[in-house]
């Protein structure tokens, strides 16, 4: 089930808060980590398939990390493909760092034959890979980082993100835009900027900022199966 956020009334979770879901849902409910990253990745599909419908688009690039967030994009990938839109997938990262629940949703992905390449971590290189990749886009997702991300961003995906936001093409964020803090609703260096944020659970701390709103776009809440 999908809301919209309301700014003024809806529950928030802080990163810590987001973790103690996940295990809770895990450890004690027993639901396994991969049902809940399906659930997520439907969510998400959920709101960008009637996007894609809007502007008549057929094409879309998903930018994923190799941590879960990138889980969830592999999902939403696979949705998309099954449901007629021409994919393809750009790992931030090598594969081999891809594991658990991440991991399966990935060779699933692989297995579909979606088109999945390894962007170059090279400075200097990124604008130039990111536009050859995603230029011809009717939309982006953004899967690379999650509620967890903490610190500073490394140079190179400082880049990234500012070579997506350069293509001004349409991106959904997936549970939270790439390099936005999820407690304070400030970029880490540098932030994804969404046209919608599919969330899950519940809204996040850091969307009670309204700077955030710079980032995230309109923020819609997706369950993942099961309610705290």
């Amino acid at each position: 089930m999908l809301k919209r956020f309301n700014i003024q009334h809806d529950n928030v979770l802080t990163r810590r808060q987001v973790r103690d879901v996940d295990a809770w849902a895990i450890s004690i409910l027993g639901i396994p980590g991969v049902v809940l990253m399906e659930n997520a990745g439907r969510g998400c599909a959920e709101i960008i398939i009637p996007e894609l419908k809007n502007r008549g688009g057929k094409n879309v690039c998903i930018f994923c990390g190799t941590g879960n967030n990138g889980g969830d994009g592999f999902v939403i990938a696979r949705l998309l493909t099954n449901a007629g839109y021409k994919v393809k997938i750009i790992l931030c990262g090598p594969p081999a760092k891809i594991k658990g629940d991440a991991l399966i949703s990935f060779n699933i992905a692989r297995n579909m034959q979606i088109p999945i390449t390894e962007i170059s971590l090279t400075q200097g290189k990124v604008n130039e890979e990111v536009a050859k990749h995603a230029g011809g886009s009717d939309l982006i997702v953004d899967a690379i980082f999650g509620t967890g991300l903490t610190g500073e961003l490394s140079d190179i995906f400082i880049e990234i993100i500012n070579a997506i936001n350069l293509l001004n093409k349409p991106v959904i964020a997936v549970d939270i835009p790439s390099g936005l803090d999820c407690d304070k609703g400030e970029p880490i260096g540098a932030s994804i900027k969404a046209i919608a944020t599919v969330t899950f659970v519940a809204s996040k701390q850091g969307f009670q900022n309204s700077r955030s709103m710079n980032y995230t776009g309109d923020v819609y809440i997706a369950s993942i199966g099961v309610e705290p």
